[in-house]
């Protein structure tokens, strides 16, 4: 399973999760229910994920460190400030709530539950070789970093 490892690029994933979703939400009819707000809760989602998605890549352009999560050998410093002082990943975590936003308002439970396979993916594929990479690139100041904030949220 090493040969997943940061090669699929999270923007390519959120596309793949977002075509999966319609899809589900279009095949598995038995799995609708009318759920509450749909269309506040994606407002909301998408909202919340533009904030919190630019906040992060404005961070790391201040640091003048690479925004590609494919070359994480090439950052340059451990980014802690800003939204970074809250999630480790915000520009994950906006795609995913774009995600899960689309997932809740085609108002599918299965649609849903797939969303949260994004967290799994990206926990596996993406952010742990990450963390091995920066762990070596930045020693005990990215380990202190690690303890301090969260991996999501």
């Amino acid at each position: 399973m090493q040969a997943l490892e940061t090669k699929i690029p999270p923007v390519a994933l959120f596309v793949l999760f977002i075509v999966a979703i319609n899809q589900i939400s279009h095949e598995f009819l038995a799995f609708r229910y009318p759920l509450p707000l749909s269309n506040m809760v994606f407002l909301l989602c998408f909202v919340a994920s533009g904030v919190v998605g630019l906040a992060g890549i404005i961070e790391f352009r201040r640091a003048k460190t690479t925004v590609n999560p494919v070359k994480v050998h090439s950052a340059s410093t451990v980014v802690d400030s800003g939204i970074f002082a809250y999630s480790r990943n915000p520009m994950y975590l906006g795609l995913f709530l774009l995600i899960f936003g689309f997932a809740y308002w085609q108002q599918n439970i299965l649609s849903i539950a797939f969303s949260f396979g994004f967290v799994l993916y990206m926990n596996r594929f993406q952010i742990q070789p990450e963390e091995r990479a920066l762990e070596t690139l930045f020693g005990v100041e990215y380990k202190d970093y690690k303890q301090r904030v969260r991996r999501w949220i």
